[in-house]
């Protein structure tokens, strides 16, 4: 995102520092048959979108300092897959905290992040993620905010950024500047 466009979608104040948070639903997975939900694949679109996500995220300068994943096969997959297309994977942490998480226990989670993380990328389930980006966008820039409470599919990737520390992070404390889906083409 251009600098201008940054300082101008700040909101908070607490210490002033702005931070961002990429919420990254997993890609597509598959049900195979007899395959206990945490241990579930990810699918053939999903195999195709997961890197298409980690693209977005380089191709726009969203680089975190921070990834906290589900443990789930399927997040795993997808930020491996992400990650690939990034030049030097960020530290990740698989946290199980993530796997099934509502908004607000996904809202302790980030509370506890490290300060020194200014960009986390948040990767697990939904209606979890979904709940949580709602609940804390007070506004979004264009129709981002609508098109989250439309629909937040596999692969869906929300920025939202505010200034002040991890531990501040309120609902309605953020800005949600961006929401795409990013999606992988077919081999022709």
């Amino acid at each position: 995102m251009p600098a201008s466009t940054q300082n101008s979608e700040r909101i908070g104040s607490a210490d002033g520092r702005p931070r961002r948070l990429v919420v990254l639903r997993h890609a597509k997975s598959a049900w195979p048959e007899g395959v206990p939900d945490h241990d579930r694949p990810l699918g053939p679109r999903g195999l195709r979108d997961a890197p298409a996500a980690g693209r977005f995220l380089a191709e726009t300068g969203v680089l975190p300092d921070l990834v906290l994943c589900s443990p789930a096969l399927r997040a795993r997959h997808t930020w491996e897959l992400a990650a690939a297309e990034l030049d030097g994977p960020p530290p990740t942490r698989h946290d199980p905290r993530l796997y099934g998480a509502d908004a607000g226990e996904l809202l302790d989670v980030l509370h506890g992040v490290p300060e020194e993380a200014g960009t986390l990328v948040l990767v697990g389930h939904n209606p979890g993620l979904e709940d949580l980006v709602l609940l804390l966008a007070a506004r979004g820039v264009g129709d981002a905010l609508d098109r989250v409470r439309t629909k937040f599919p596999t692969s869906a990737t929300a920025v939202l950024t505010w200034q002040g520390t991890w531990a501040d992070l309120r609902p309605g404390g953020a800005l949600l500047t961006r929401m795409v889906v990013p999606r992988g083409h077919r081999a022709p």
